[in-house]
């Protein structure tokens, strides 16, 4: 009796767990092969290290897959469950957790792509919109994302299928099923320590599995489905992350880094006037990796290239992260990002932002917001009417017969709309803050234009020629004379596609400042990051920027100067001493430039800014 029911109860839960195993471990081969054009740069042997550490993961991702079974077979001991019930579950099971399973690394596979990271719950947020999150996804990226999920979800199912015949029914005496029972709990205790990564204090997480200086090998070993879960179900505001330093040290050492603040900092002055109209243009995706360029004597983005000639162009600008939503906010609240937490996800929290559109409003502007597609993607709306913009016009808004692509209305359509719009606003007397974010230059890069053959120089191209063209009409108006605009991205982009989120050449962005209200031309070549414009614009309008504890004035003389930009649990830090990338997760770095005391340097500031980030964030809540 005991071959014939626990046996096959112990072998069912092992043949699980090391399918489930060899199944994680196979999606590495398919990663590598996937992205073959960065595997190919790697050694045999690091490319056998990928399988090798990862199977760390994987063997945790096998054991949440098996407790499940190996419950129903340790409940089978005392409680009878028929063999026709038993595979009943046991199939429905086993579809399920195929088809789940294989929807995660599918949709992983394709994202990498944008990403540069392994799936985790930074998706969900997008789920709640997902025809704009579905706009980003061409059919080349659909397909293959089809065919894995289908090829995968089968072997899935084909390979476990035959374990459901091995259930037997058959009992025994209390004192056989008491037997059976402590043989089952010594099996689900080797499944717990399974899933929890060991006996070592530590239990499994991402930076288990990582074992390179090459953070595309380090991602090839992570296991996707326990990335998804684990971020899915833990806090990502636990308020014991980032915390490297005592909060007296680190409000100590932070102190200095804020530099020059508000009106009272001596500051190079770029307006002739401080009562000025302000245009806020941020141009999705213009990384200086595409506009800087020039294919065949034709440069990609020639409109913005003029204006840098003409009015004030800041050289050494980084965008703080790598997503619309999160460079929106560094961008008008001058808040710089965290390295996983989108606070646009978190109304309540994000309600309490400073933000160039409040204090503007305080003081008696006219604030709005301009976008082509849906403005509640990502929570959009509820953050910029919570944070002071008046008026807010959208795809809904618009009344044009144009056809509108995945995104929404192109940017031909929202320029001449905006362009009309800021006249508008410059007859009424009434000063304004009129904000333009641009979609055009966004995957998947289709465009009524025919300028260049790669799909990203052309949109980039599209998007450039089209707010040149708006900017030339306000130039030709009375308002131009007392107009200041500001051009930034939301983002960098990964231009070429082996262009790594977080690395500098990602993050460096252009920001040209232009209108009537411009004093004279200038090259500012100072180092910041994009949430410092927030505090430089108010502070050359002569506001106070106390609130904007996390923006500093670019301009101001007392310095310190530097850029700092978050990623996936990872934060970049650059100055004119040359630049560090950090691995939070890993507590490394993974790339740098610069000598041994700036390196020092660099770590500190950037763990300091990551701390006081990570705190500012978890203490913010609206008090209703």
């Amino acid at each position: 009796m005991l071959k014939s029911s626990i046996f096959y109860r112990v072998v069912s839960v092992a043949m699980i767990y090391l399918l489930a195993m060899l199944l994680m471990a196979f999606q590495k081969p398919i990663f590598l092969a996937w992205y073959v054009t960065r595997s190919i740069e790697c050694s045999i042997m690091e490319l056998v290290g990928v399988s090798f550490h990862g199977l760390y993961l994987d063997s945790t991702v096998a054991g949440y897959l098996s407790v499940v079974p190996w419950l129903v077979l340790l409940v089978s001991v005392w409680v009878p469950i028929s063999e026709r019930v038993y595979r009943k579950f046991f199939v429905t099971y086993i579809i399920a957790i195929s088809l789940v399973v294989s929807l995660l690394v599918a949709v992983d596979m394709a994202l990498f792509r944008y990403w540069d990271f392994r799936l985790d719950s930074t998706i969900l947020p997008y789920l709640a919109t997902p025809k704009e999150a579905a706009a980003s996804v061409t059919w080349g990226d659909l397909w293959p994302a089809v065919v894995l999920f289908l090829c995968y979800a089968g072997v899935m199912i084909v390979s476990m299928w035959p374990i459901k015949d091995l259930y037997r029914s058959e009992r025994g005496t209390i004192k056989y099923r008491v037997g059976s029972s402590l043989l089952m709990l010594l099996v689900g205790g080797l499944l717990f320590l399974a899933i929890r990564g060991g006996v070592s204090p530590a239990a499994a997480n991402v930076s288990k599995v990582y074992f390179s200086e090459n953070m595309f090998l380090n991602q090839a070993a992570t296991n996707p489905v326990f990335s998804f879960l684990s971020s899915a179900m833990r806090s990502e505001l636990k308020t014991s992350d980032y915390q490297y330093f005592s909060k007296e040290e680190c409000d100590a050492q932070f102190e200095p880094m804020r530099g020059g603040k508000g009106e009272v900092a001596e500051q190079a002055e770029l307006l002739k006037r401080k009562d000025v109209n302000v245009v806020l243009i941020m141009l999705e995706s213009f990384g200086r990796a595409t506009t800087d360029l020039t294919v065949d004597g034709r440069e990609v983005t020639p409109y913005l290239n003029k204006l840098k000639q003409e009015g004030v162009n800041f050289e050494n600008i980084y965008a703080n992260s790598f997503r619309t939503d999160r460079g929106t906010v560094a961008v008008m609240s001058g808040y710089p990002t965290h390295p996983v937490v989108s606070v646009m996800k978190y109304p309540q929290k994000a309600h309490t932002l400073p933000s160039i559109a409040g204090v503007l409003a305080e003081a008696g502007y006219a604030t709005s917001f301009m976008y082509g597609g849906d403005a509640n993607f990502t929570n959009t709306s509820s953050y910029l009417y919570g944070t002071g913009i008046q008026k807010i016009t959208d795809q809904d808004d618009i009344k044009s017969d144009a056809p509108t692509d995945k995104w929404g209305y192109d940017d031909r359509v929202v320029c001449e709309i905006f362009r009309d719009e800021v006249l508008e606003l410059s007859e009424h007397g009434k000063p304004f803050f009129a904000t333009l974010l641009t979609l055009s230059s966004h995957e998947p890069f289709e465009v009524p234009f025919d300028a260049f053959e790669d799909k990203i120089l052309n949109s980039t191209a599209f998007a450039d020629e089209q707010v040149g063209r708006m900017i030339d009409a306000w130039r030709e108006s009375p308002a131009w004379e007392n107009m200041l605009v500001v051009l930034i991205a939301d983002h960098g982009i990964s231009y070429p596609a082996d262009l790594a989120i977080g690395s500098v050449g990602r993050q460096r962005i252009p920001m040209v400042w232009c209108g009537g209200a411009i004093k004279e031309h200038r090259v500012v070549e100072k180092y910041a990051s994009q949430a410092d414009m927030a505090v430089t614009l108010l502070s050359q309008l002569g506001v106070k920027t106390d609130e904007f504890e996390l923006s500093r004035n670019i301009l101001a003389e007392d310095g310190p100067h530097f850029g700092y930009w978050s990623f996936n649990n990872g934060f970049g830090v650059i100055s004119e001493e040359g630049y560090l990338i950090y691995d939070c997760t890993g507590d490394r770095v993974i790339d740098k430039q610069c000598n041994d005391e700036a390196e020092a340097n660099f770590i500190r500031q950037g763990k300091v800014l990551t701390q006081k980030i990570h705190e500012d964030i978890c203490r913010r809540e609206r008090v209703m």
